[in-house]
């Protein structure tokens, strides 16, 4: 729990220094321009680091212009297009939230009937239904199937992270610090199946497809996690693998030497240490099981379908509206890019290869 706890308050500082990002690049500037009037900053550096970042800016914008475009056409109109006659539209016809409350749907907690005892009575207590969004005084009669493909996503993903991290953190250990026989073998396995996935993969889908159907797993969400995770584990294990051969043998020497059980190693110096790798490792794994399409869209109907299969299943439905898919669209990516804003500095980390040095 101390790992989950360390990296809960990272992520505060991080969410801290966020908010508090305009504050000090107002502080960074008055000293700056302070500087220069007493001299202590020559204006040609000035000069140069404001052309650097502002070539930085120009760079950054236009890697995230399909993001804005795509945002463009989420805030317009139900009919409208990505494009117009006269080319790219760089805002929105007809602004209006419109289409994400159409994927978003209404916000309402249920009423439930509670039987509490009491005095050799039973007394119900029904709980009101609290309402907080209804999407018809917006004039949105209809609906997305948002969340249920929402909960499908995270009824996939989650048994995904627990099964592979429950193999993957023992197996990287395993790999890095202790000698076995067949070590070597296994290492050059981890990375065959690291590279043949793509070259294999729709001999393997057919293949999957009907080991699936004979055994009656076809529409099994919990089958497909299991899945999943069989697919993240020779890549991240050996990422994770990687990540720990940087850290020094000399902390677990010491921590032998006081006393310390070999399960109170891992779980006291080796996974503190290993917060980088872990985080990096828990997000490509979650990632699996949150973006897949093809296998999803393959081996669960329409009732289970995931995010992923959920959007293309728009296209065909209703002619692609591209303002409501678009919505749709970003909705569905809203978690990923938070997970990547507030993780930034584990994925960097943790994909260096390096540990602490000693």
């Amino acid at each position: 729990m101390s790992v989950i706890s360390d990296i809960a308050a990272e992520l505060a500082d991080d969410a801290r220094n966020a908010a508090m990002a305009p504050v000090e690049s107002l502080k960074d500037a008055k000293y700056t321009l302070e500087g220069v009037r007493e001299g202590r900053i020559s204006p040609a550096t000035v000069l140069k680091t404001a052309g650097v970042t502002l070539g930085a800016a120009v760079v950054v914008a236009l890697l995230l212009f399909p993001l804005y475009w795509v945002a463009v056409g989420a805030f317009s109109g139900t009919g409208a297009s990505l494009y117009s006659s006269s080319g790219i539209r760089l805002w929105p016809a007809d602004p209006t939230i419109e289409p994400f409350l159409w994927v978003v749907g209404d916000l309402i907690v249920p009423s439930y009937r509670i039987s509490i005892g009491l005095g050799g009575y039973e007394v119900f207590l029904q709980t009101p239904e609290l309402t907080f969004l209804d999407v018809s005084q917006y004039g949105v009669t209809e609906t997305s199937e948002f969340k249920r493909f929402f909960a499908n996503s995270l009824t996939v993903a989650i048994p995904t992270v627990i099964l592979a991290m429950c193999l993957i953190v023992p197996g990287a250990y395993a790999l890095s610090r202790r000698q076995f026989i067949g070590r070597s073998k296994v290492l050059y396995g981890y990375v065959l199946f690291t590279q043949i996935g793509g070259g294999l993969g729709v001999a393997l889908l057919i293949a999957l497809y009907a080991l699936f159907v004979q055994f009656g797993f076809n529409d099994d969400k919990l089958a497909l996690s299991a899945y999943y995770a069989a697919t993240a584990v020779p890549f991240n294990t050996w990422l994770l693998k990687t990540y720990m051969d940087g850290i020094p043998v000399s902390y677990e020497e010491a921590a032998m030497i006081d006393g310390a059980p070999s399960w109170k190693i891992v779980t006291e110096v080796i996974l503190p240490l290993s917060k980088a790798g872990l985080a990096t490792v828990f997000i490509f794994t979650f990632l699996t099981g949150w973006t897949e399409f093809v296998v999803a869209q393959t081996l669960l109907s329409t009732d289970n379908y995931t995010l992923p299969v959920g959007l293309y299943s728009l296209v065909g439905r209703y002619s692609i509206p591209w303002a409501r898919f678009s919505a749709f669209a970003l909705t569905f990516a809203a978690p990923i890019m938070l997970i990547y804003l507030f993780a930034q500095r584990y994925i960097e980390g943790g994909l260096s290869f390096g540990g602490m040095e000693g």
